[in-house]
C-alpha cells in the first residue's frame, strides 16, 4: 500500500482548523419568512401579513373568509393555551403566524387528524397536513378468486 508523503499531517492540520473554527457546535438557525422573524410577523397587522403570503392564500384573505372560516380563525387566534386541539372541518384556511404553536384537529373525511402548527407551515392551507387518501396495501387473494390466482407459492 503506497501512501502519499505528508497525508497524515495534512489531515491533522485540517482537523485542527475545524476544531479552532468551532464547526462541531451547530446553532439552530432562526426561522424567517420572507426576511421577517416570527416575532416581527406576530406584531404585524393582518393586512401586512396577507401581503407576505403566496398569491392563492393572499387571494383567499382579500376576498374574505366565509362565516365558518372566519369563526375558526377568530377562535384560533384568540385561543389561549388550551390543552385540547381545536377541531375543524375547514381545510381551506391558510396558516397565519398567529396559529404557530397551536394544535388543530383537521377532518380528513373519516377522522380528525391532530396537527401541531409549526412556523414552516405559514402560507400553506390546513388541508395539506391532513391527507384524505391512504396508500393501498394489497394482501393475498381472497374468497372468490380465480383458480389460478388462489395458488400462493410458499416463500
Amino acid at each position: 500500500m503506497v501512501r502519499k508523503k505528508g497525508g497524515f499531517a495534512k489531515a491533522a492540520r485540517r482537523r485542527l482548523r475545524k476544531k479552532a473554527a468551532g464547526t462541531e457546535v451547530r446553532r439552530k438557525k432562526e426561522f424567517t419568512y420572507r426576511g421577517y422573524t416570527l416575532e416581527e410577523m406576530k406584531a404585524m397587522t393582518l393586512d401586512e401579513i396577507v401581503q407576505l403570503l403566496p398569491s392563492r392564500a393572499r387571494r383567499t384573505y382579500k376576498r374574505g373568509l366565509d362565516e365558518a372560516q372566519a369563526i375558526f380563525v377568530q377562535r384560533l387566534r384568540s385561543d389561549g393555551a388550551s390543552e385540547d386541539p381545536l377541531r375543524t372541518h375547514c381545510r381551506d384556511v391558510p396558516v397565519l403566524p398567529d396559529f404557530v404553536g397551536k394544535t388543530v384537529a383537521i377532518y380528513n373525511g373519516k377522522e380528525f387528524v391532530k396537527v401541531e402548527i409549526k412556523p414552516e407551515m405559514i402560507g400553506h392551507y390546513l388541508g395539506e397536513f391532513a391527507m384524505t387518501r391512504k396508500t393501498v396495501k394489497h394482501s393475498g387473494p381472497g374468497v372468490g378468486a380465480t383458480r389460478s390466482s388462489k395458488f400462493m407459492p410458499l416463500k
